[in-house]
């Protein structure tokens, strides 16, 4: 029943949230989330869809939950593990809004927690929060279903054996652990936006998630410049979405892109973030907020040839100063090859060739190509666009860059 599975989606991971805060398990509360999904599909087509759906899953799922911790007694060790008795169990009367969405924020905080490896975090929290399925998450980052399954599970287990509490952190973790969140989220959209690997450029579908979770963590977190940081990031960059490809998937770069197409919403919804961000930082910006003050650059000039490239580069100054970084500098290198010439940009890409981080990463070549390109030696450029071609993993990167190499031919 297409009904209950859309209710589901929406609503998996309030359930899961609200189940956790009872069994203090995200692998046990997940189960239980699933049981109360096929309860409805029994039940739905024969009864109608109820008036609050959502409300009755959660409910239905909370009952099992109560049911669970009363029949089992091998749960015992679980109560005992946590320091819970049956007193200890939440009434069965509807949460308030904000005791739902103070349960929503326990689990991301739980789902990307630290002990847990980078794969792990996003995987976890693309099922549990973003509501896509194994075979979902298998096919957007191009792995098996049952290594991705295992992921998952080792997941879970991971945070039950670790005794991971269901909280919200607070003090001096609470920066770390929200750095851990909002890197989830942006590799998340960032796999979405430009694919490592795979037949195609974009897979739209990552974006929306991360854009969602974004927007969610946002309005639970309504204090944290950082978190509108990144929302204004991902707002502005998903912008650009249908510009980005061509009639046949094909890459177009953004001195190519017909600015037309770029979702105007989605630009003022990314302005309206980092004024926000703005607005409830105690300090100086941090590398979100930097980086969408760099996207929203881009956002502002109607014409590729009217880019505020020196306010860009002092943009990425501030940002390698706060989180110095090879790829960051690489990209002031563009900015500055813009703003005062491919020659003081190539001098600067130069410098980083012998960096470690920056030996496999192709677009390294690639940028020298463009400078060398610019600067006419066409050769060179030719060499760096293949070097940049047998790089990268995606299908689609390759033909452009191989296609940028014959054009020096």
């Amino acid at each position: 029943m297409e009904t209950v599975e859309a209710v589901f989606r929406i609503e998996s991971a309030r359930i899961i949230a609200g189940v956790t805060r009872i069994v203090r398990d995200v692998g046990i509360a997940e189960e239980i989330a699933q049981d109360a999904l096929v309860a409805a599909l029994e039940q739905w087509p024969e009864s109608g869809v109820p008036d609050k759906p959502g409300a009755w899953l959660m409910a239905t799922a909370k009952h099992r939950a109560i049911d669970l911790v009363r029949r089992k007694e091998t749960y015992a060790r679980k109560l005992a593990e946590v320091g819970r008795t049956l007193e200890d169990v939440p009434p069965l009367e509807p949460a308030d809004a904000e005791d739902i969405d103070d349960d929503l924020l326990r689990l991301i905080f739980t789902a990307c927690h630290p002990v847990l490896s980078t794969e792990a975090r996003i995987a976890l929290t693309l099922r549990l929060l973003g509501g896509l399925t194994t075979e979902e998450i298998a096919r957007a980052f191009l792995a098996t279903e049952p290594a991705v399954a295992q992921r998952i599970v080792r997941a879970k287990r991971a945070l039950a054996k670790a005794g991971v509490p269901f909280e919200v952190p607070y003090g001096s973790e609470r920066a770390a652990r929200l750095d851990s969140v909002l890197e989830v989220i942006y590799l998340v959209f960032n796999e979405g936006y430009s694919a490592t690997a795979g037949d195609d450029w974009q897979r739209p579908a990552l974006c929306e998630d991360a854009l969602r979770l974004a927007r969610v963590l946002a309005g639970l977190m309504p204090k944290e410049p950082e978190v509108h940081g990144l929302v204004a990031l991902l707002e502005i960059q998903a912008s650009r979405t249908a510009a980005r490809t061509g009639p046949g998937g094909e890459p177009v770069l953004l001195a190519d892109q017909n600015r037309s197409r770029w979702n105007q919403l989605l630009i003022r919804r990314g302005f309206a973030a980092l004024g926000r961000a703005n607005a409830v930082a105690a300090g100086a910006p941090g590398p979100y907020a930097l980086q969408a003050a760099i996207a929203a650059c881009h956002a502002k000039a109607v014409r590729y040839e009217e880019t505020d490239w020196s306010t860009i580069a002092v943009l990425y100054g501030q940002l390698a100063a706060l989180t110095p970084s090879p790829v960051v500098e690489l990209n002031r290198a563009v900015a500055i090859s813009m703003a005062e010439g491919p020659a003081a940009g190539l001098e600067l890409v130069d410098a980083l060739a012998e960096e470690p981080a920056l030996k496999e990463y192709h677009l390294l070549p690639s940028v020298r190509g463009d400078l060398l390109a610019r600067l006419g030696r066409r050769a060179e450029a030719r060499a760096e666009f293949e070097r940049a071609a047998s790089l990268t993993r995606n299908a689609r990167e390759r033909e452009l860059l191989l296609a940028r190499a014959e054009e020096r031919g």
